[in-house]
């Protein structure tokens, strides 16, 4: 499916209520354990989208539009383990809220047409991307985290489900 703007801003504008359905008032044994080694927790996963909120996805818009270094500064795909330290998984999900809500009224404030979705700025690992990449990747990014949350908090009961798990696909990958 090609790009469309009106067809993304429904999945952007959900995930933080789909995120909080899952997640909000749920013991730590949910939250807060991964699948091993240095992978992530959900805990993880809302403070990585809340960066991408403050220094992603809007800050690398405008600098595609821009008249100016069309250069995206690099994402620290790993600030979240500094910036939520401390804080409770309720309060990183209602910043997360409030942060996608500014930006989705930024974005369809800005209500790029065609022409503009063809504009491209430097991504630093893949060159030349453009508006159009940039969004649909967002409404992607989104979707994968949830799936990954999913599948973490699955692992949980990885042993616990017995021969069922032949069956279920998510602890099976």
């Amino acid at each position: 499916m090609k790009f469309n703007l009106q067809v993304a801003l429904p999945i952007l504008e959900r995930t933080p209520h789909v995120l909080s359905c899952m997640l909000r008032n749920l013991p730590d044994c949910w939250t807060q354990q991964n699948e091993g080694g240095d992978s992530w927790t959900a805990y993880d996963v809302i403070g990585h989208y809340i960066h991408g909120e403050k220094t992603d996805w809007i800050p690398r818009l405008k600098i595609i539009l821009g008249d100016r270094d069309k250069h995206f500064i690099p994402f620290d795909r790993f600030a979240q383990f500094k910036d939520s330290k401390g804080k409770s998984m309720d309060e990183l999900l209602e910043e997360f809220a409030s942060l996608r809500r500014k930006n989705i009224e930024e974005l369809i404030t800005i209500a790029p047409d065609e022409e503009a979705l063809e504009k491209t700025g430097i991504h630093p690992q893949f060159g030349n991307v453009s508006l159009r990449q940039l969004l649909a990747a967002w409404v992607v990014h989104d979707l994968t985290h949830i799936n990954q949350i999913s599948r973490v908090m699955a692992k949980q009961y990885d042993q616990e489900v017995g021969p069922w798990k032949a069956y279920m696909g998510i602890l099976n990958k």
